[in-house]
């Protein structure tokens, strides 16, 4: 069953980011390179993306499925637009679509 499993924060400063939610939570972070760290929290984890050219406007939540091929066709056949193609990151493959209100979110398929 596909499910959110993370949620990425647009933030202006990483490094800032990581102190505020390690003092007010004590989540743990990884460093995946100058712009974007990622907590670990024991449920949905929260990803950090400070680069202004790959940060989204709002909050985006990712939702884990075991075929992002099919994903993509289910979406873009229920009205979805896609809105980044899909590409990889460290873990696995992406892509972000906005739902019919204009909500973006983004399927991933982990490694």
């Amino acid at each position: 069953m596909a499910r959110i499993t993370y949620l990425e924060l647009p933030v202006a400063d990483t490094a800032r980011a990581k102190a505020f939610y390690a003092a007010a939570f004590a989540w743990p972070t990884t460093d995946y390179g100058p712009t974007y760290a990622a907590a670990t929290t024991g449920g949905a984890d929260v990803g950090f993306q400070a680069d202004p050219d790959e940060r989204t406007a709002a909050p985006l939540a990712v939702i884990e499925v075991e075929d992002l091929d099919a994903a993509q066709t289910a979406v873009e056949r229920a009205g979805g637009t896609i809105t980044q193609p899909v590409f990889a990151f460290p873990g696995g493959r992406r892509f972000h679509f906005a739902d019919p209100d204009g909500h973006e979110l983004a399927v991933m398929q982990p490694d």
